[in-house]
C-alpha cells in the first residue's frame, strides 16, 4: 500500500526568459525598417499622393477664385462623407433607410445658405449687365433666408415623422451628429470662401502657415484683388498699401559702420506675423482635438480617400480652426470700417428697384445742386 504521506514529485519549469525572444528578433533582420518592403511601399504611395495634392493645389489656385471655391466645396463634402460614416451603423441604417438622405439634406441646406450669404452680392454683380437675370437673382437673394428656412423645417419636419420606436436613441444620435458637423466642420472651414473673394493672398497665407509655416512676400496682382464677381478672368487692381514698404530709420540702433541705416517693411508683412504666431501656437490644438477624437473612436484615420495620408479630414483639422481666424482677423484689422463708394453702390443695386434708384438719382442731383449754390 502506498504511503499517503508521499507525494508525486511535480515537474517544475523554468519561467522563458523574454529576452531570448529579444535576440532572435534582433538577429532576424527581416523585422528591420531597412528591409521592411512594406514601409517602402508606405512611403511611395505617401509621396505619390502627396506630389499630386500639391500640384492640383497649385493648378487650382492659378486657375483662379472660382476653381478654388469649388475645390473648398468638393473638399467639404468629402469631409462630412468621412465623418457621417463614423456614427454609422448598418443594423439600425437598414430599418431607416432614409436617415443617411436626411444627413445629406441638412448639410446642402447649411451649404446653401452659408455660400449663399457669402457670395450674394458677387452673384448679383455677375448679372448686373442682364436686365432679366439681374431680376431674377435679385429675387433670389431677397427670398434666399426664407428658402433656406423652409428646406430646414422640411428636412426637421421629415425627421420627426420617421422616428420609429426602439430607434430613438441611434436617430436623435444622428441628428445631433449631423449638426455637430455642420457647426464645427462645414461653418468654419466656409470661412475659407470668404477670405478667398477678399483676395487669394488671404486664403494662401492661412494655409501655407499650416502647411509649413513660412510667409510668402513675393505675391501678385492675382493673388492680392480680390473677387466683386464669379467671373475667371483676370484681376488687375492696385494692391493698396498693405502691399507697399514702409521704411524704418534703424541708424540710432547700430554703430556708424552698420551699412544699413533702414529697414523696408510692408504692413501685410506685421499681418503675417499675426497669423504665424496664431498658426504655430493655436491652430496645431485642431490636430490634437482630431486625435483625441480619433482615439475616442479606436480609429486610425477619418477615411481613406487620400492613398498613404488616411481622409480628407485627416489633412484639415488645423486648416478649420485657421480659417475662421484668418476671416476674423481680416475683418477686423484689415478691411476698412468706414463705408467707401462702392459698397453704397452695390448696396443701391441689389435692394432699391430701378424706379427707387432713379427717383434716389433725382433727389442726390438736387441736394448736389443745392450744396453747389450755396457755397457759390
Amino acid at each position: 500500500m502506498q504511503n499517503s504521506g508521499s507525494q508525486t514529485p511535480r515537474a517544475r519549469h523554468r519561467r522563458r526568459s523574454s529576452e531570448v525572444v529579444q535576440e532572435a528578433s534582433k538577429a532576424n533582420g527581416t523585422h528591420l525598417l531597412v528591409n521592411d518592403q512594406n514601409k517602402y511601399r508606405s512611403m511611395l504611395i505617401r509621396a505619390h499622393s502627396s506630389v499630386w495634392m500639391i500640384g492640383g493645389f497649385a493648378l487650382v489656385i492659378y486657375m483662379g477664385h472660382l476653381y478654388i471655391t469649388a475645390m473648398i466645396v468638393v473638399i467639404q463634402i468629402f469631409m462630412a462623407k468621412e465623418l457621417f460614416a463614423l456614427l454609422r451603423r448598418d443594423p439600425e441604417d437598414r430599418r431607416l433607410p432614409g436617415i443617411r438622405m436626411l444627413n445629406w439634406h441638412f448639410f446642402f441646406t447649411a451649404m446653401l445658405f452659408v455660400y449663399g450669404r457669402i457670395l450674394s452680392q458677387q452673384l448679383v454683380n455677375t448679372v448686373t449687365t442682364d436686365k432679366v437675370l439681374y431680376k431674377l437673382v435679385s429675387k433670389l437673394v431677397k427670398y434666399h433666408m426664407i428658402a433656406c428656412y423652409a428646406l430646414y423645417i422640411a428636412g426637421f419636419v421629415w425627421f420627426i415623422v420617421t422616428l420609429k420606436k426602439k430607434m430613438y436613441k441611434y436617430q436623435f444620435g444622428q441628428y445631433a451628429w449631423t449638426h455637430m458637423i455642420l457647426i464645427v466642420v462645414f461653418t468654419q472651414s466656409a470661412f475659407t470662401v470668404a477670405n478667398i473673394f477678399e483676395g487669394i493672398f488671404w486664403f494662401l497665407l492661412p494655409a501655407t502657415l499650416i502647411l509649413c509655416l513660412r510667409v510668402l512676400w513675393a505675391v501678385s496682382q492675382w493673388l492680392t484683388c480680390p473677387r466683386k464677381d464669379l467671373s475667371t478672368g483676370w484681376l488687375h487692381c492696385d494692391p493698396g498699401p498693405f502691399f507697399r514698404p514702409e521704411y524704418y530709420s534703424i541708424s540710432g540702433l547700430f554703430p556708424e559702420w552698420f551699412p544699413w541705416k533702414e529697414v523696408a517693411i510692408m504692413p501685410v508683412q506685421w499681418h503675417a506675423l499675426c497669423l504665424g504666431l496664431f498658426a504655430s501656437i493655436i491652430a496645431p490644438f485642431g490636430g490634437f482635438f482630431a486625435s483625441g477624437f480619433k482615439r475616442a473612436f479606436k480609429i486610425k484615420d477619418f477615411g481613406d480617400s487620400i492613398p498613404g495620408h488616411g481622409g480628407i479630414t485627416d489633412r484639415m483639422d488645423c486648416q478649420m480652426v485657421m480659417a475662421v481666424f484668418a476671416y476674423i482677423y481680416h475683418q477686423s484689422f484689415v478691411v476698412p470700417q468706414n463705408l467707401s463708394v462702392e459698397m453704397i453702390l452695390e448696396q443701391i443695386l441689389m435692394n432699391l428697384t430701378l424706379e427707387e434708384q432713379q427717383a434716389l438719382f433725382m433727389k442726390l442731383g438736387q441736394i448736389i445742386n443745392e450744396t453747389m449754390i450755396a457755397h457759390s
